[in-house]
């Protein structure tokens, strides 16, 4: 389970520390994909297989699901972390999250995502304000 929000810097080679208490469950590596908003997903390899499934199991149609898997797995990254707890961002995942310096990484249950800090302080504000409607409306379908 991955949660919390840490802030770090990037270095110029392109690299960035994990958060500890992620390592342990990342021993296998990760994948790394771009966010649906501008960030990176990170997945472990199970979770990543997980969403293969989803993904080929989904009902969508024949050219909605090449569009997805172009999207998904053309633009994925395979990675391990280094004997000093850090990844390396490959650019085109940077260039997609806007990541010159500051990140942040924040948990989000089963994987997580890198984020350019000024833009995950505007997107946490937004999630904030909504997570209460949201909540109401799992709540109502209960």
């Amino acid at each position: 389970m991955f949660y919390g929000e840490f802030d770090y810097k990037i270095d110029d080679k392109g690299r960035l520390p994990i958060p500890p208490k992620f390592r342990d469950s990342l021993k296998d590596g990760l994948v790394l994909t771009p966010g649906a908003e501008k960030c990176i997903a990170c997945y472990t390899p199970a979770e990543w297989k997980k969403l293969s499934a989803t993904v080929t199991n989904s009902p969508l149609s024949r050219s909605k699901m090449r569009k997805l898997s172009r999207a998904l797995f053309a633009t994925a990254f395979s990675t391990r972390i280094d004997n000093q707890g850090r990844i390396a961002i490959p650019a085109p995942l940077r260039d997609h999250a806007e990541i010159t310096d500051d990140i942040t990484v924040a948990g989000l249950n089963t994987n997580f995502e890198i984020w350019n800090k000024a833009l995950w302080e505007e997107e946490k504000a937004d999630s904030q304000e909504q997570k209460w409607q949201i909540i109401e409306s799992l709540e109502n379908n209960s």
